[in-house]
This record gives C-alpha cells, structure tokens and sequence, in this order.
C-alpha cells in the first residue's frame, strides 16, 4: 500500500508542478505583451473584469492554482505513504 501512495503521489507531484508552471505562464504572457494596438485601444475603455485579456489570465490563473492543488496533494500521499511503511 505504502508503495502505491508513493508512486502515485511522486507523479501527482511532478504532473502537477509541470502543468501548474506551464499555466501560470501561460496566464501571465497576456498581460505582460503589449499586443495589437487597435484591439488595446478597444478593451482600455471597458470595466477591467470584461477585458479578454483579464478573464483569460484570471481563467489561467485558475487552472494553475488547480493545478497545484493537485501536486501539494500528491505530497501529502507522499507523506502518508512513507509513514505507513
């Protein structure tokens, strides 16, 4: 059993510290690149919440925080597995 916990908790730690990496800076490319002027000038005059570009990175940034609650959980079976054997 404890072999299992671990296993599955180092994959869990690895798949999701990657996938969380991989969305946090996906999340953050659209707000750090200037991007095509006309469409910048269309958003800058909408409520910041209705910006594509904010919900984008707000949805990003969501998966990423999934994302690493996923890896985080994957330590805790780490943890259990190795006191368990």
């Amino acid at each position: 059993m404890s072999a299992v916990l671990l296993l599955t908790g180092i994959a869990a730690v690895a798949i999701g510290s990657w996938r969380g990496y991989a969305a946090a800076r996906v999340a953050i490319s659209p707000l750090a690149h200037e991007g095509e002027p006309t469409r910048t000038l269309i958003e800058e005059g909408r409520p910041v919440f209705h910006r594509t570009r904010v919900r984008t990175a707000i949805r990003h940034l969501a998966l990423a925080i999934a994302w690493l609650a996923i890896a985080m959980y994957g330590l805790f079976m780490v943890s259990v597995g190795s006191s368990v054997a």
